[in-house]
């Protein structure tokens, strides 16, 4: 069951980015597969809700499409535009949580809870390279990352930290939120 390597809607949105990744598009496209591996771990989930896809496909994406890592608005804009398109408009309030809440610190217990609170550990397990476990198997983890190679995701973030923190040293990581 794990990893899964691929989500076809997911991998779908994600191809349609492709140019604005550009060198980042197979490390943006693993690391949300690993995310959805890992929230399906979390989640007993047999196959992630159709909310929790569209979120993960869009959750960064703000990074690459408007250059800002202060990302978490235009990600939610361009899910929100996905989802009209598409004629899922009814995914939106869920959407939107899922990615506005998936960088806070601590549980989110609003609307859409579990999906958004599986989610939010999802991605610090892959954002913490498996430090963050929340109950998972080390194995699980390993071999999920290893099905799912990093190909500079962690790199690419840490170069993003760093221009942001010499640009507002005040307000290093804009992304997380109490």
């Amino acid at each position: 069951m794990f990893p899964v390597l691929s989500f076809p809607l997911v991998d779908e949105i994600i191809t349609s980015f492709s140019a604005e990744l550009g060198g980042d598009f197979s490390a943006y496209r693993n690391h949300v597969r690993r995310e959805l591996s890992f929230f399906l771990a979390l989640s007993g989930l047999s196959s992630p809700p159709a909310a929790v896809l569209v979120a993960a496909a869009f959750h960064d994406l703000g990074i690459w499409t408007h250059r800002t890592f202060d990302y978490l608005p235009p990600s939610i804009e361009l899910a929100s535009a996905y989802l009209v398109k598409a004629g899922l408009r009814e995914l939106e309030p869920e959407v939107r949580i899922i990615i506005n809440e998936h960088h806070k610190v601590f549980p989110y217990e609003g609307p859409y809870s579990p999906n958004a609170e599986a989610f939010r550990k999802a991605d610090l397990i892959d954002l913490s390279l498996g430090i963050a476990r929340f109950g998972l198997p080390r194995g699980l983890i390993r071999s999920v990352r290893k099905a799912l190679p990093n190909a500079g995701f962690h790199r690419r973030l840490g170069a993003l930290t760093m221009r942001q923190l010499a640009r507002a040293p005040r307000r290093p990581l804009p992304m997380f939120h109490w």
